[in-house]
């Protein structure tokens, strides 16, 4: 044990050294609404029809490298003009990973906590230099003159910003967003994971700022098993992080689907409208309960707090009910005494609202 413990410490760098595994909790048995997944299948009449587009698929040669049917699917409903250019990923966590691996190893990476593990976790790993800046206690806005002194100091080469935030779930300021923009000479990210839910985005600034990119994903919005995102902005930036994009990172089952399902918007417009006026009930239900406080989501899910010192007793008693959550008090802060419920099915939310009345 000894000599493999000192092959380790030999060959990985101390950072990596020094991380902890991304864990997911085992959801099976469970009612799921703790990964902010869109909770609604498809109807019988789509599938036969999915599986149909599926049929001649070639697997036995490479996908397209450049994606270039589901890209200009993606183009053409994000009404990106042609002046932009877009990269796919697998999912948003490897194109969060190609800007950070483009870096030098002497960059900072600026980001409002809590937000995203990710920006963190990747930076870690790469040895970069993290900043993370606390959001406006209660508000959970920007600290805007925090994020201002930060990004005057140590001029960081990416800043990430989640809009809607994840794990709070607002909006931040528009003002606060763009003055952070203007003066950044880093590039700034707006990751749009959730913008389904929102009716809020930054694509029609694009043209503004050459430094501003805009990233989304598909995972939130129904297609979470496909493991699809893209990011849009300016082509020279997009040209760069192409340079250090795996060849054929999106598989031709996953071009194929995506296509299809992107192609069929009016069945996912159905789904979020189901899933906002749920997120109404479920927020409205929240804040009836004794000693709950239940923070305004423009997303697909609800923060929540709970007595002092109760939440992970909350959370274990929840789950002892049948319906797993996320625990989010572990990582203190503003996070303290606080659990997070992705909006589900309408019985799955009464039976998560049962569960916690039972709870407290």
């Amino acid at each position: 044990m000894t000599q493999n413990n000192n092959l380790i410490s030999a060959v990985f760098r101390k950072e990596v050294l020094a991380m902890a595994a991304y864990k997911v909790a085992d959801a099976a048995g469970l009612i799921k609404l703790d990964a902010m997944e869109n909770p609604y299948n498809w109807p019988e009449a789509s599938k036969k029809d999915w599986l149909e587009a599926l049929k001649d698929c070639q697997l036995n040669r490479y996908p397209d490298p450049e994606a270039r049917q589901l890209t200009e699917t993606i183009r053409h409903l994000n009404q990106l003009p042609e002046q932009f250019d877009l990269l796919l990923g697998n999912g948003s966590d490897e194109i969060i990973q190609l800007l950070l691996m483009a870096l030098p190893a002497t960059a900072s990476v600026l980001a409002p906590v809590p937000g995203f593990v990710m920006y963190k976790q990747l930076s870690d790993c790469l040895g970069l230099n993290y900043l993370g800046i606390p959001l406006l206690a209660e508000s959970f806005d920007l600290d805007l003159p925090a994020m201002l002194a930060v990004i005057g100091q140590h001029q960081p080469s990416v800043i990430f910003l989640a809009y809607p935030n994840n794990p709070t779930g607002n909006l931040f300021s528009e003002t606060a967003i763009l003055e952070i923009i203007k003066s950044a000479k880093g590039l700034v990210v707006l990751d749009e994971a959730y913008a389904p839910f929102a009716n809020a985005s930054f694509i029609d600034a694009l043209d503004q700022y050459d430094n501003l990119l805009v990233m989304r994903t598909v995972s939130k919005l129904g297609l979470a098993g496909l493991r699809l995102g893209y990011i849009m902005g300016n082509p020279a930036i997009i040209e760069q992080l192409n340079k250090i994009r795996l060849p054929y990172n999106i598989n031709s089952l996953t071009q194929i689907s995506a296509d299809f399902a992107l192609s069929n918007k009016v069945l996912f417009d159905e789904q979020t409208q189901k899933i906002c006026a749920e997120r109404a009930f479920v927020f409205k239900e929240l804040n009836k309960l004794d000693g709950i406080t239940a923070y305004p989501s423009a997303a697909n899910f609800i923060l929540f707090k709970t007595p002092k010192d109760k939440a992970t007793e909350i959370f274990l008693s929840i789950k002892q009910q049948g319906v797993l959550i996320k625990n989010m008090s572990a990582q203190g802060g503003l996070l303290s005494d606080c659990l997070r419920v992705t909006i589900g099915k309408p019985d799955e939310n009464l039976a998560f609202l049962a569960a916690l009345r039972k709870s407290l």
